[in-house]
Formats: structure tokens, C-alpha cells, sequence
């Protein structure tokens, strides 16, 4: 019996070592020979972490062997370049030590994001500096045919997929995102982010693209009108600009569930009425954003819209957005185009959460999807020539990898 305990005793403490080897090997590296922050690391003693919940820069360094005077003293010299406050629980940092019996430390350095990172420096005096990685554009251009949402889509092609958004921002005026369908193809021109050529760091811009919809290719290459200032606008193949009076909804990537007819089943009042609107659906809370600029005419409750906006673009043209769950502009207030106004809601006459869409022509009320729509101001012709030269080129690789593609 006494030989089975303590055959017992010697395999718990074994496996007890284990875990704390293994606990050790996560926070004190053994570093090939390399260089990162401008240190050799191989030269040094590296523990690396992350700040956790309760930890500050003071807490980090006393542990260091440095006494809460030493530390203030540190803190005093570096707050110029670093704001020790600024620490964030979840982001790494590093302490590289002597190789010493002293562990001495010889340098603190913390990584907000993947490009910025600070290093205190202790060796010869107490010193900050903050450091910003090198950072690489590639270009690249893809050609796809969508397969669910377009960020799915984008994903799949080993895209970030938060250029979705991005491009359904460029093409709100031009497309209406709930009709295209599967299949329909694209082809995309962007670059892409490389922190010291190898971290990939997302998109950066949007060079060229196009979408097939309705049948059409619609064309999208950025073009600054004003030189000097850099403020880019889209514009399609033929110099026309892609920003219209209108966006095409007040939602992004939503579902029409109730179209403008003069005829419909109410779902509430189970009675046959005209829909004078356009109903997208989508979760509680998701903003509603006005088409054009305007003054907000009215914001308020009804029993049957409940918490609804009505916004005045000009002498001719209104909009109005129901159901809302909650209202974030008031009656006076002037809004810009794609201003977020309120949030979707199942306020007032609705089975569900959606925004009922309202259109005035004139006073009187038309289904906002069969408008030819007004534009806005067109490129001036004095400067065609020049988004000519610099989009031609972009519009041949995008055909290019498009043809290469669906191999036509």
C-alpha cells in the first residue's frame, strides 16, 4: 500500500511540473536569433504577456523590481511620449530583461494595434519612443460571382469582408442591394495593407470595381474634382457620378417584405387598404438613415406609425420613415444624406420590426422604386479628359480578370 501511494506521489508531482513548465514556456520566450522593436531579442531575458484586468503600468514594473518611487520617476520621463493611462486590458506587451542573475530591465514595450507600438528604454537613462511599423500597399484584383451576402462572398474569396460595407456605400445611389441576385458577377480592383510586409492589415481603398445589375455593368472608379483638396467622388466608366439626390433605401442589406400597391391585406387591421410605402425589414435597432438632405417637417407618434420622421428635401420631394423604436432627430433639424434619424422598431400598427419607406412627389404619394430619381452635379467636361487617362487603365485589368474568370 505505502509503495502504490507513493508510486501516486511521484506521478502528481511530475505532471505538476509539467503544467508549470509549460505555464512558464507561455510567458518567457525562447527567442531564435531575430530582431523585433529594434532589439535582438536572442540578447535578451523576454517575457511577453498581455495587460490584464487591474493591471497598470506601475503594477507591471513593481514586479520588475523597481519600488513605487522608481516607478513615479519612470512615469514622470515618459509622459511626454507615452501615456502610461492609456494601457488597455488585452493588448501585449514586453519585457526584456538581462540574461543575468539580476533579471534586470532593460526595456518595457506595449502594442496598442499591429502599427503603433511604444518602447520605455531603461539602459542608459529612462526614455520613451513611439514607433510606427513600416507599412506596404499591393494592389490586387479579383473577379467573383455573388454566392450569398457580398461579404460572404467577399470572404470566401480570401477578401476582408468589411469592404462590403465599403462598396455598398460607393454603389448606395446606383444599386439597389436587395435585388441583386446570385451569380450576378463583380470585379474588384483594391489595395491591401502589409505591416512589415507579412501582417496583413485589411483594405485600404478601392480602386476600380464593377457589379452587374439589372443586366449592366455598373462601373465605379474614384475621381478627385478638386485636385488641391483630394475629396474623392465615384464615377462610372462614362465620367457620370454614382452619387444620386436619393440613396436607393433608408436600410443597408435588409429584406422588402411589403411593396407600395394600392391594394393589400393589412396584417393588423385585417382589412383590404392601399400601402402607399415600401417596407424593409430588419432587427430592432438597426439605423434607419435619411435618403437625402432635408429639414425634418415632422417627428412624433401616431397610433397607427408610431414613432415616425418626415423629412422635406426641396419643393418638390418628401420622405417619411415609420415604425421606428426610437426617434434621434427633432422638428427643424437639418440633415445630410445617409444621417442616421432613427432606429427600426414595431411601433404604432406592425407585426414585426421593419421601417415603413413613404415617398412624396408633389404632395402626392408615389412608390419610391419606379422614380427616375434626380442625380447630382456632373463632372465638368474640362476635366474629362483627365478621368478618361487615369481610368481606362483601371477598366481594362478589371475586364481583363473578369474575362479571364467566366472565361468568355
Amino acid at each position: 500500500m505505502k509503495r502504490i501511494l507513493l508510486l501516486l506521489f511521484v506521478i502528481l508531482t511530475m505532471t505538476s511540473c509539467d503544467k508549470t513548465e509549460k505555464k512558464s514556456a507561455l510567458k518567457h520566450r525562447a527567442m531564435p536569433v531575430t530582431e523585433e522593436f529594434g532589439f535582438k531579442l536572442n540578447e535578451f531575458n523576454v517575457v511577453e504577456d498581455t495587460i490584464q484586468s487591474g493591471d497598470t503600468f506601475g503594477s507591471i514594473l513593481e514586479k520588475q523590481n523597481l519600488n513605487g518611487n522608481q516607478v513615479y520617476d519612470v512615469v514622470a520621463k515618459v509622459k511626454d511620449t507615452f501615456d502610461v493611462r492609456s494601457i488597455r486590458k488585452g493588448k501585449p506587451y514586453f519585457i526584456l530583461r538581462t540574461k543575468d542573475r539580476t533579471n534586470k530591465i532593460q526595456a518595457f514595450v506595449y502594442q496598442p494595434d499591429q502599427l503603433n507600438y511604444y518602447i520605455v528604454d531603461f539602459r542608459d537613462s529612462v526614455v520613451a519612443h513611439k514607433k510606427v511599423r513600416p507599412v506596404k500597399f499591393k494592389t490586387r484584383t479579383i473577379a467573383g460571382a455573388l454566392d450569398g451576402s457580398l461579404s460572404e462572398t467577399l470572404q470566401n474569396l480570401k477578401v476582408d469582408a468589411s469592404l462590403a460595407s465599403r462598396i455598398a456605400k460607393i454603389y448606395a445611389w446606383s444599386i439597389d442591394f436587395f435585388k441583386l441576385q446570385k451569380g450576378d458577377k463583380f470585379a474588384l480592383t483594391f489595395t491591401e495593407r502589409y505591416i512589415n510586409d507579412t501582417i496583413y492589415d485589411g483594405v485600404d481603398s478601392l480602386k476600380a470595381s464593377y457589379f452587374e445589375y439589372k443586366g449592366k455593368k455598373i462601373y465605379a472608379f474614384p475621381f478627385s474634382p478638386d485636385g488641391s483638396s483630394g475629396k474623392q467622388q465615384y464615377y462610372d466608366d462614362e465620367g457620370k457620378t454614382l452619387k444620386n439626390f436619393f440613396l436607393k433605401a433608408p436600410l443597408k442589406f435588409v429584406n422588402i417584405t411589403s411593396r407600395y400597391t394600392k391594394s393589400r391585406f393589412h396584417p393588423v387591421q385585417k382589412i383590404w387598404k392601399a400601402h402607399n410605402g415600401t417596407d424593409y425589414a430588419a432587427p430592432t435597432g438597426t439605423p434607419i438613415m435619411t435618403t437625402a438632405a432635408g429639414v425634418v417637417e415632422q417627428a412624433g407618434f401616431t397610433a397607427g406609425n408610431g414613432n415616425f420622421v418626415k423629412v422635406k428635401h426641396d419643393r418638390t420631394y418628401s420622405t417619411q420613415y415609420l415604425h421606428m423604436s426610437k426617434i434621434l432627430v427633432r422638428r427643424g433639424q437639418r440633415v445630410t444624406q445617409g444621417q442616421i434619424i432613427g432606429k427600426v422598431g414595431s411601433t404604432g400598427l406592425a407585426t414585426g420590426p421593419h421601417v415603413c419607406y413613404r415617398f412624396w412627389k408633389n404632395g402626392v404619394q408615389v412608390d419610391a422604386l419606379k422614380l427616375n430619381l434626380p442625380t447630382s452635379t456632373p463632372m465638368d467636361s474640362k476635366l474629362k479628359p483627365k478621368f478618361m487617362e487615369q481610368m481606362l487603365p483601371l477598366k481594362r485589368v478589371l475586364d481583363s480578370v473578369s474575362d479571364l474568370k467566366f472565361k468568355k
